[in-house]
């Protein structure tokens, strides 16, 4: 048997005690699906519908295709792209939402589809949630993601790669898109590119995400900011956002550096809107319009 000292144990117990301390509790996370959110919604925006699948003899459809197996976890993908194309295409990697806790690609399976039938390569993906595996365990999943569209099968144009995520999802195509060279387009729905930034308001869902609270480890959320990575060589960006501002943290700085370096970036704002618009109509015609827009302006 070990024997320790005194002064040996008040050392560990302090050690023990500093990594109980840091531990961040889980939040009380309700699944984020787009039949709940509809129903979450429909008090305030009684005449609001809910998206559903595309029904099109244009496109093709292939779903739970295993992109990347990590750790023992199969993650899962639903890709479509228009039947009859007769060259290459772009592609957009699709990142769904639920405060890095919640979601599914399931959530972003009928904007996919209806970016097929507009033209493009669509990948809806599924990443490691927070209870699985914390941060940066997603970033390396959708990594994974653009090199499986770039050694597929599919008739994509592999220098027109595009990524679009939605709130929690568009925090983690934001950071993706800054940092992987493979992307050439970023469209952000409502969400933040910085965790740190004046106006950012995240609280529990990032700290059980990131391991830690802002003021217990400030290097891991400067880390999982996108705004921290912006540079002169930045893909293009596409903002579509809601009425609420908290979801615009840091998006005014960013377009700002974009505008002085040159880069190009639009800002769709639906007034009156929550957030989570783009699951429910009238505002997901929009938000796919404007995508698909912005996109073949981008690689024209």
């Amino acid at each position: 048997m070990i024997k320790l000292s005194p002064t040996h144990i008040t050392m560990l117990c302090l050690l023990l005690g500093g990594v109980v301390s840091a531990q961040v509790e889980r939040p009380n996370a309700t699944p984020y699906t787009i039949a709940a959110t509809y129903q979450k919604l429909l008090k305030n925006y009684p005449d609001i519908v809910p998206v559903e699948p595309l029904q099109s003899d244009k496109i093709v459809c292939e779903e739970d295709l295993t992109y990347y197996q990590v750790d023992g976890v199969l993650l899962k993908a639903d890709i479509y792209y228009p039947k009859d194309i007769a060259h290459k295409t772009p592609a957009v990697i699709l990142v769904h939402g639920g405060g890095w806790i919640s979601g599914s690609k399931e959530n972003q399976r009928v904007m996919a589809q209806h970016l097929a039938e507009n033209g493009f390569v669509a990948m809806a993906v599924n990443y490691r949630l927070a209870d699985v595996a914390k941060y940066p365990a997603a970033i390396e999943d959708l990594n994974a993601a653009v090199t499986y569209l770039c050694t597929s099968k599919y008739p994509l144009d592999t220098k027109k790669i595009a990524i679009l995520g939605a709130s929690a999802g568009a925090q983690l195509a934001s950071l993706v898109g800054m940092k992987n060279k493979h992307i050439k387009a970023i469209v952000n729905v409502d969400g933040i590119v910085s965790f740190v930034h004046p106006e950012a308001e995240e609280g529990t869902y990032a700290g059980y995400w990131l391991g830690d609270m802002k003021a217990d480890n400030l290097e891991v959320w400067e880390d999982a900011s996108p705004l921290e990575f912006i540079a002169p060589s930045s893909p293009p960006i596409l903002f579509i956002n809601s009425a609420q501002p908290r979801f615009h943290a840091g998006r005014d700085d960013l377009i700002k550096k974009y505008s002085e370096w040159g880069i190009y970036s639009e800002v769709l704002t639906f007034p009156n809107s929550p957030h989570s618009f783009w699951l429910v109509h009238p505002w997901f015609g929009p938000t796919v319009d404007h995508t698909v827009q912005f996109l073949q302006k981008v690689f024209k």
